[in-house]
């Protein structure tokens, strides 16, 4: 049989936990902030919408996502004015903005705000493309 090992917490790191835990979203979005602005702390790349249960099953912290991934999903049936729009939208040559086309599901582009992955999306669905943001 294996023991399974006891991790000891501080009764420092217990109360730090447990208040953030507890925190409401406009809280954690503050403290998002806060460790932004004044030690340079940012959400790790990716992005992704992260939920922690609060331990009281309180309401939980959720941390917006920041940094978005665009994914063309399809071209329709006007392929060549999506190959225009994606060799535009990332510098690529006509040949490699064909080839990225034609192997949907292909990044487009990576880790940009909110706002500019809504318009990078209208700009292919504009023409016929389908995109999704990750």
């Amino acid at each position: 049989m294996s023991e399974s090992a006891t991790i000891e917490f501080s009764a420092e790191s217990k109360t730090l936990g447990d208040q953030i835990a507890n925190m409401t979203l406009k809280q954690a979005k503050e403290l998002s902030d806060y460790l932004k602005e004044t030690y340079g702390i940012e959400p790790a790349s990716g992005g992704a919408v992260m939920m922690a249960p609060a331990a009281d099953g309180g309401p939980a912290a959720v941390v917006e996502q920041t940094e978005f991934d665009v994914i063309l999903t399809g071209f329709g049936e006007k392929k060549l004015d999506v190959v225009k729009v994606v060799k535009n939208l990332t510098g690529a040559s006509l040949m490699d903005a064909k080839k990225m086309v034609e192997s949907c599901p292909a990044k487009l582009k990576e880790g940009i705000s909110k706002e500019d992955a809504a318009k990078v999306k209208a700009e292919v669905e504009a023409v016929g493309g389908s995109v999704e943001l990750k």
